[in-house]
């Protein structure tokens, strides 16, 4: 019945349903229902299969942080906020990328202005204080999930290994790696309902 009436919500009244209600199958929706559009985004952006795949789920795990911290706002469309936070997630693997490959040049190249690198600049307070809420309501939720979940996490979020990198390492199948990540990410999201830490 629930899954019945969720076909016919608009995405602000799932968004609402899962925010207020703990809802996951409104969650589930949203994600059906755009999952393709954000994937195609991405695959479009980083032409990389495995990439665009790692960076989808990273999109959906933000998207979880965010919703659960209060952080979207309902009068927008979400569509249009999703795929902000999809661009966001692809900028932020880029500037990664590009912040790794300048830091292995030499600073002896005069036309390297190494007083105007983007590593150096100081981001808004307000950005690094939400950014440091999200970091520690984050963390909480991975300290409570089983640990063959809890893993993945750690190996995809803090030592910034694919899907493919974290299914060799620990000899399982990328498919096998995607769905703990899968099972992580539903369950964080029903722990930070029942903890509740969007407040």
């Amino acid at each position: 019945m629930n899954a019945i009436k969720n076909c016919a919500l608009s995405d602000a009244e799932l968004v609402r349903e899962y925010i207020h209600k703990g809802d996951n199958n409104a969650f589930d929706k949203l994600v059906d229902r755009h999952s393709k559009r954000v994937l195609n985004h991405i695959l479009y952006t980083v032409k990389d299969e495995e990439l665009a795949n790692d960076l989808f789920q990273d999109t959906f795990m933000k998207v979880v942080i965010l919703l659960r911290n209060g952080k979207y706002n309902e009068e927008g469309r979400f569509q249009g906020w999703l795929m902000r936070v999809t661009a966001n997630i692809i900028m932020d693997h880029f500037r990664k990328k590009q912040a790794s490959e300048e830091a292995s040049v030499s600073t002896d190249n005069a036309e390297i202005d190494i007083l105007n690198r983007l590593e150096l600049s100081d981001p808004p307070l307000e950005d690094i204080l939400i950014e440091e809420q999200v970091r520690q309501n984050a963390v909480k939720l991975m300290n409570a999930l089983p640990e063959n979940q809890r893993e993945i996490l750690e190996l995809r979020f803090y030592q910034d290994l694919s899907f493919k990198e974290i299914a060799e390492m620990k000899g399982m199948s990328i498919n096998t790696a995607l769905g703990r990540m899968h099972y992580a990410v539903n369950n964080m999201r029903r722990l930070a309902q029942k903890h509740a830490l969007c407040k």
